[in-house]
């Protein structure tokens, strides 16, 4: 006899909605790191020189895979790849002061006793420590380090405010920025990293992020159903457009970078927007978002060709990289 798939009261969706925070704030306690605590910055195997081959690109890196790159001294490629790392860091931690100022934002307007205001509170906590995590690593590489563009930064006030008008449009901004940096660094930790520092940094941070993820998933898989069909659509439509647009900015390097090491502009099509596994690559590190979305109803008719224009639809779901410890694992361990 086949199985009868029952709706899911309300009740028990407040009830699953409540162990998980009651499981994220718990484990926000029981495993936690310190910056300066948790990792040996003053260990010889954890020092910094910018001429380290260690640095350098791999050939599977969209930039270091070109030939441009590959003829470069191996000094020069090794200081480049350094700058690359620590520029996607700068871009992360000034990502992360955006989110904790929205967080600040959102958390302010919950009701006593609220346990989505403590969950907050770890996560504000957690960003804290990894952008000072962050600027520890681009502080002793010794290189001018940039992120965000002056205009990006004046746009992100924007994005503060929209945690308080629209939060769940804030934690798609959420998402765009977190998914593809855990994707990238789960793939980089699978395949091994060269550098101990980079690695320790990255296993603390995917650590983390496990948690921030999956509160920012089931947040809008409680709330979307919720809100008004016009919301919805906005929402629906709005949302590739900002995944994109995240997505870029943290995994392709900022201009100011590839002005200062005169990459041609040919090189950087070729490595980014006319390269197939580039793009391949982009829509993966966003393929977890697009099922979310699918199974709360934000895959419309509208929205799915825009999904296909800005190329992050993807033909088909790419599998998640081999992961060194897995979402759940790290939430409920």
């Amino acid at each position: 006899m086949a199985a009868v798939s029952l709706p899911v009261s309300a009740e028990d969706q407040h009830d699953t909605w409540q162990n998980l925070l009651r499981t994220l704030n718990r484990q926000s306690v029981a495993k936690h790191f310190d910056a300066y605590t948790d990792v040996g910055w003053d260990d010889p195997e954890f020092g910094i020189n910018p001429a380290d081959s260690r640095w350098q690109l791999g050939t599977d890196h969209p930039l270091g895979g070109t030939a441009w790159y590959r003829s470069r001294s191996r000094r020069v490629r090794a200081r480049m790849g350094l700058h690359v790392l620590a520029s996607q860091m700068k871009v992360g931690l000034e990502f992360e002061n955006v989110l904790q100022r929205g967080l600040l934002e959102w958390s302010s307007r919950l009701p006593n006793r609220s346990r989505e205001f403590r969950y907050a509170c770890h996560e504000i906590i957690e960003e804290g420590q990894h952008s000072l995590m962050f600027q520890e690593f681009i502080n002793r590489t010794g290189l001018d380090v940039c992120g965000l563009s002056p205009l990006m930064q004046r746009l992100t006030r924007g994005v503060v405010l929209t945690a308080r008008m629209f939060p769940e449009l804030f934690f798609v901004f959420v998402l765009g920025g977190e998914e593809p940096i855990d994707y990238v660094q789960r793939e980089t930790l699978h395949r091994g990293v060269a550098h101990p520092l980079a690695e320790r940094i990255m296993r603390i941070h995917v650590t983390e992020e496990a948690r921030h993820l999956s509160f920012a998933h089931q947040y809008l898989k409680r709330r979307v159903p919720q809100l008004s069909w016009l919301r919805r659509q906005e929402l629906a439509v709005e949302a590739p457009f900002v995944l994109t647009v995240m997505a870029q900015l943290m995994l392709r390097p900022p201009s100011r970078l590839v002005r200062q090491y005169r990459i041609p502009r040919s090189v950087m099509a070729r490595a980014y927007s006319k390269n197939p596994a580039y793009r391949a690559h982009h829509a993966s590190s966003l393929s977890k978002v697009r099922q979310l979305f699918e199974g709360i109803g934000l895959i419309t008719p509208v929205s799915q060709p825009i999904w296909r224009a800005l190329g992050i639809w993807g033909e088909a779901r790419a599998s998640s990289p081999p992961k060194p410890a897995s979402r759940l694992h790290a939430v409920t361990s």
